[in-house]
Parts: C-alpha cells; sequence; structure tokens
C-alpha cells in the first residue's frame, strides 16, 4: 500500500532528463476546486507519473490516477461513493506558443519557473474526469420515480367550452 505523498511541485524538465517516475498520494481535502465542484472530500488520489522526452525533446508526462470520491447524486442530493480513473498525457510548455504545437494526445501543462504545481495539475485531471451524471439505483434513491414526475403523462383533454351558437341551436328547434 502506497503511504508516500505527492511532493507539492517538480522540475519536470529535470524528471524528464532523468526518465523519473513518481508515486504518491494525493490528499483530496487539499483540492479546493474539486470541493466547489462536488463537496467536501476525504481521503487520497493514488498518483502514478512517469516523466520522459521524446524524439522531437518534448517533455512528456504519462499519467495515471485514481480516487474514490463522495458525489451527490442528481435526483436526491445525497453523496454516494463513486471511484474515478484516468489515464492522462501531458506535455510541458514554458508559454502559449510552445502548447499551440503539442500534438493532439497530449494536453499542454504551463510551467512557471521550472516548477510544476503537481497538485493544481492533479487537481485538473480529476474535475476532467468526474462524471457528467450520477444517480443512485432507483431502490437506494432517496426520491422515488412518482416524486419525480411533475405531472400526469397522460394529456387530460379540455373541458369542452360553451358554444355561443348553442343558443341558436335550440330557438331553431322551437320553431
Amino acid at each position: 500500500m502506497l503511504t508516500r505523498r505527492l511532493p507539492p511541485t517538480v522540475e519536470p524538465y529535470r524528471a524528464a532528463a532523468n526518465q523519473e517516475m513518481i508515486e504518491g498520494l494525493v490528499d483530496l481535502e487539499k483540492l479546493a476546486r474539486l470541493e466547489v465542484e462536488i463537496g467536501p472530500q476525504q481521503g487520497s488520489a493514488v498518483v502514478k507519473l512517469q516523466f520522459d522526452i521524446d524524439m522531437q525533446r518534448r517533455h512528456l508526462i504519462d499519467g495515471d490516477l485514481e480516487a474514490d470520491l463522495m458525489i451527490p447524486c442528481r435526483r436526491c442530493l445525497k453523496p454516494m461513493a463513486v471511484t474515478v480513473g484516468s489515464h492522462f498525457k501531458l506535455a510541458v510548455v514554458s508559454d502559449d506558443a510552445l502548447a499551440a504545437t503539442v500534438p493532439s494526445d497530449y494536453e499542454p501543462v504551463l510551467v512557471d519557473d521550472e516548477q510544476l504545481d503537481l497538485l493544481e495539475a492533479i487537481e485538473d485531471e480529476l474535475i476532467l474526469s468526474l462524471p457528467q451524471v450520477v444517480y443512485h439505483d432507483e431502490a437506494e434513491c432517496a426520491v422515488s420515480r412518482e416524486q419525480l414526475s411533475s405531472g400526469e403523462a397522460s394529456v387530460e383533454k379540455a373541458a369542452r367550452p360553451d358554444n355561443p351558437f348553442d343558443v341558436l341551436k335550440s330557438l331553431k328547434g322551437k320553431l
């Protein structure tokens, strides 16, 4: 079992030159943007990062992450456990012009002063890997299917309004 914490920052150019692999845990409580997205979290994300340099001398990060998150059910809004995993490929760039040259199978990640904020990069990948919609099983959800319906499925026929010519019909019959 992994117990080592991931460092908050890393020198990606040095790590790629040495083809380093970094494995560790990231505390989910420290990820503020993730909390805004799905609520407070507990536990850790397991992260594995392989740094490398390709034939075009691009500095790359091949990563995997997995986390057990508590995501609100879209029906009852009560949190439910969901395991989220992601495999991602990042290309380290120092400016926006270089980001435009990154191949489409990599996502550019901007580095300031030769330091990469690992926690921010991992948080980005976690947010991107969140499922769009999460529901409890119908039997486990606090909201039933009947409570979700907003009205009758069949459209009732409206009562026929009074016809102003009905009076004329009755007069015609008397003549």
